[in-house]
């Protein structure tokens, strides 16, 4: 099967049964995204929302969080995982903020990225939730998934190879929804250890299931021992 009939594949199906996708990410601005998305770094963010309403009453605007030590905010997210970095990174974010971009997000990746704990992924992001930019933050979802159902060559090795053949074949303004695509079918369909096969409605054109159940016909309906 060629890429070019895999995305139009997968932008039916999402289209039809997922047309709106959200981050499961609990927010209610800009700036409450992007500390949420900081703790989000290798951790769940099932994890990152219970511990963000009383780090958002805490510190509700920038200028509060610029005035914290990192001791100070430790103690919000100490269930987070790598607490102390991330306490670091936020402190410094929001002095970041206060000082050079009058209290607001940035809205442009060459922008975010100067903010402590915040790269590429982080930034892309920001951009794609809040101001519906297309970009395609990669983390280790996308990638994986991306990689498994032949959206990109296998010879792509790194998160930035992945992120600009993913937008190089979407269509732009659906870039910022095949983000949240991705990432949800990876995390609770096409899993890392053990993909749900069985439970998949992309086996039809996915690289992966077509390689290793070849005798299972080419058939949206077919599902492992079904």
């Amino acid at each position: 099967m060629q890429k070019k009939e895999r995305y139009k594949l997968l932008i039916e199906y999402f289209t039809q049964h997922f047309p709106e996708p959200e981050t499961e990410l609990a927010y209610n601005n800009p700036y409450e995204l992007i500390l949420a998305v900081v703790l989000s770094a290798q951790c769940t963010d099932k994890r990152v929302n219970m511990v963000t309403p009383a780090l958002f009453e805490a510190y509700p605007t920038p200028e509060h969080l610029a005035t914290a030590t990192p001791e100070e905010v430790l103690p919000y997210i100490k269930s987070i995982s790598y607490p102390n970095n991330k306490a670091k990174h936020l402190a410094g974010l929001g002095k970041m903020l206060v000082e050079q971009f009058n209290s607001e997000v940035p809205s442009t990746v060459e922008e975010l990225v100067k903010l402590p704990g915040v790269g590429r992924k982080t930034a892309n992001v920001i951009v794609s939730v809040i101001w519906n930019q297309p970009a395609m933050a990669v983390d280790t979802h996308v990638f994986r998934v991306s990689k498994r159902l032949g959206l990109v060559t296998k010879a792509s090795k790194t998160p930035v190879e992945v992120e600009k053949q993913l937008v190089a074949n979407l269509p732009r303004e659906l870039v910022s929804k095949a983000h949240h695509w991705l990432i949800l079918h990876g995390r609770y369909i096409c899993v890392a250890r053990r993909p749900k096969c069985e439970e998949c409605p992309l086996t039809h054109f996915c690289a992966f299931f077509l390689k290793n159940f070849p005798n299972i016909p080419d058939d949206p309906e077919n599902k492992l021992g079904g």
